[in-house]
């Protein structure tokens, strides 16, 4: 939607952003009475901060499967609320939302499997340590039994931004772009409709297209582009 994102207060004349706080409250005087001083602008995203310590905690505590159930809400609760135009800026494919969605399906799998290995149970410490940090696994660190995990959560994640290039697209016409994301799109669709069970070099490949097309988007890097072009072509 498209929105007025910054906002003046009728009662105290207090001035703020709608999008660092997400509501019409002012925060200053609490009154809901306000307006917009600013022209429309499209916007998907809101204020999300991912803050895992207390999961953490618990784990250290105790086990995976003791905070699983909690753990996910908190993560589904963050994917659903985060989105990638702001005030009609394209933002980054980020490593943090990755790493939410990667945690999330780890941590259901974890909770299915009979008798977790190590390596399982070090996998998924490992993300949910690093998660709100910004920083996930490398490809070569997911155990086998993970990587469908992996393929589906990242299909799932470049999906969701793959929906906001395109209504970025709506306001920002770039005919090449277009042509990039729709063939995209066409591999996600396949990791989805084999539930992730693609190769880590494939699922990797995903994440590394999508972010070449946002720097051809963002930066007009149009080397960028030919690269996302290039990794599509060798996916076959």
């Amino acid at each position: 939607m498209k929105i007025r994102g910054y906002r003046e207060c009728r009662e105290c004349g207090h001035r703020w952003s709608y999008y660092d706080t997400g509501s019409v409250a002012c925060p200053d005087c609490g009154s809901l009475r306000s307006v917009g001083i600013d022209d429309r602008k499209r916007h998907t995203d809101a204020p999300s901060a991912l803050d895992l310590s207390d999961h953490r905690n618990a784990v250290d505590e105790g086990s995976v499967a003791a905070v699983a159930d909690d753990l996910k809400r908190d993560l589904r609760e963050y994917v659903r609320r985060r989105g990638f135009i702001r005030g009609g800026d394209l933002l980054d494919l980020d490593d943090t939302y990755l790493a939410a969605h990667e945690l999330l399906h780890a941590v259901d799998v974890y909770v299915r499997t009979r008798d977790p290995t190590d390596d399982e149970r070090l996998y998924v410490l490992s993300l949910l340590r690093n998660v709100d940090a910004g920083e996930r696994p490398a490809k070569d660190d997911a155990p086998a039994s993970m990587a469908a995990a992996r393929g589906l959560a990242y299909a799932n994640a470049v999906e969701a931004y793959r929906r906001d290039v395109g209504t970025w697209l709506d306001d920002n016409p770039d005919s090449e772009a277009r042509r990039t994301l729709e063939s995209l799109e066409d591999r996600i669709k396949r990791a989805k409709a084999l539930r992730g069970d693609v190769p880590l070099g494939e699922s990797e490949a995903l994440v590394r297209v999508t972010k070449d097309l946002a720097a051809y988007l963002r930066e007009g890097d149009e080397s960028a582009l030919v690269t996302a072009r290039d990794r599509l072509a060798r996916m076959g």
